[in-house]
């Protein structure tokens, strides 16, 4: 094996032992630092990088203790290893040291060899740590990389799940404004005709009647309609009424029957019949619109809703976890996701109770099983969410009919970076974290059950979580 050479600081106020250790340690190929005090030692360890420090424990001004004290609360120079310089009758101090968080000693009339020996363990230690600190911190990465990539994927998918109410709600107010300024001029027209008490109730009567109509979306099959629209756009124009084309579609929409429509002419002259129809149109088209709006902003409010329960904001780490809610709010965010061709079943408990969770932490889970489920099925086909309570334990199942998951593979699929899926298709890494966020952070389990055309992920939670000191 290679020797390892680094680069050595050595803090030491006697000037021989510095010269000393110095030309030893160049001779065996390292790099080599001085400082004669404690404060030149911190200053160049902060403008330098150094894999060992050979400390001395008594010096004037800032004595080792300090030093060691110094480097080991740093962030950035703590994983350093410092071998401590003293000599024998200085063990009591040595002890202090190590305890201090100082990685070895060295006694000033050191053997060559052992002062070989002490490096190499050190640095190989070093090596070793900062090896270790390089992956946790590429997993890190890695791991958020994952859930920004399931955060963008869901942010398109809310993208497009709000733009289309939003669109649809500026475009009816739009409308709305449209509308609006022409049934205030046919108001002053129908104003100008002096109606009776009787004629006002009867449009009054019409207006809350087309109300009610619009809540209850009456619909028809195309045929049946284009007949009905035909209908009262000829039964209009017979009584003069212009632009009846214009007037047929909404009359049709809120289901008048000619008997109806007779019932309301019947109560105004023929010159009012414009007036009168122009202000119905209005009054229905106004209605409709409300109704559309509504609708729109509704659905809006739902997704916010969802959205919020979805990531558990401004809530503790640890939840009271409606499970059903959970899922249900998944479906909800991931909406864009489940094409036409995509059903989903719920098959929920009645007895399941609230458990303790990290619920923003489940509901990734949940996001990253149903993603997958929706993937093998190719936008063709069914999932199941099925939950049930076995005894101290809440189970939730997800399943799919699609296309099965090869038993030869089925150990692996939990393991980072194990994918199945085309490059740039996935990562590897959301069931190896869903894995994680189940069996480590709640205790629990998941299992998956597989073959040609089912799969099913079945994981157990506790009921209730202890939460880790």
């Amino acid at each position: 094996m290679a020797e390892e050479h680094g680069q050595i600081l050595v803090i030491d106020d006697n000037r021989m032992n510095r010269l000393k250790l110095s030309l030893n340690l160049e001779q065996q190929g390292h790099r080599v630092g001085l400082a004669e005090d404690g404060q030149q030692g911190l200053d160049m360890l902060k403008n330098e990088s150094f894999d060992v420090v050979l400390l001395d424990i008594i010096m004037p001004g800032m004595d080792g203790y300090q030093v060691l004290q110094h480097i080991k609360s740093d962030p950035g120079l703590r994983d350093i290893p410092v071998i401590v310089i003293s000599a024998l009758d200085e063990i009591d101090s040595v002890v202090r040291c190590i305890e201090m968080g100082a990685e070895d000693y060295l006694p000033k009339t050191f053997d060559p060899v052992l002062l070989r020996a002490r490096l190499s363990s050190s640095m190989q230690k070093k090596k070793l740590r900062d090896l270790e600190k390089k992956f946790l911190q590429q997993e890190v990465t890695l791991r958020q990389n994952e859930k920004l990539a399931t955060l963008g994927r869901l942010s398109a998918g809310m993208a497009h799940e709000l733009n289309n109410p939003a669109a649809a709600a500026q475009r009816g107010a739009a409308q709305l404004q449209e509308t609006f300024s022409r049934l205030q001029q046919t108001y002053l027209r129908l104003y100008g005709f002096n109606l009776t008490d009787s004629q006002q109730d009867t449009l009054l009567t019409f207006a809350k009647l087309a109300q009610e109509r619009t809540k209850k979306h009456q619909t028809m099959d195309t045929i049946t309609r284009s007949d009905f629209e035909a209908e009262i756009e000829s039964w209009l124009s017979q009584r003069g009424v212009e632009n009846a084309w214009e007037f047929a579609p909404s009359l049709a929409d809120l289901g008048y029957n000619l008997g109806e429509l007779n019932s309301l002419v019947n109560n105004f002259s023929t010159n009012q019949f414009q007036a009168v129809f122009e202000w119905l149109n209005c009054s229905s088209t106004i209605a409709s619109l409300v109704d559309e709006i509504g609708q729109g902003v509704g659905r809006i409010t739902e997704i916010v809703k969802a959205l919020k329960a979805y990531t558990y904001l401004d809530q503790a780490p640890i939840q009271t976890v409606d499970l059903h809610e959970g899922l249900d709010n998944t479906l909800v965010i991931m909406r864009s996701k489940l094409q036409p061709g995509v059903t989903v079943h719920r098959d929920y408990a009645p007895d399941m109770p609230l458990i303790e969770a990290y619920g923003s932490e489940l509901n990734q889970v949940w996001t990253n099983l149903i993603d997958n489920a929706i993937d093998a099925m190719d936008g063709q086909g069914e999932i199941t969410l099925r939950t049930r309570r076995q005894q101290e334990w809440a189970v939730v199942e997800i399943e799919d009919n699609g296309s099965g998951i090869p038993e030869s593979i089925q150990a692996n699929i939990f393991d980072p970076f194990f994918t199945t899926k085309s490059p740039g298709q996935g990562t590897g890494l959301g069931l190896n974290i869903s894995h994680n966020i189940i069996v480590q952070k709640h205790k629990g389990r998941m299992d998956v059950y597989s073959h040609t055309g089912k799969t099913s992920f079945e994981v157990h939670l506790p009921l209730y979580l202890t939460k880790e000191e």
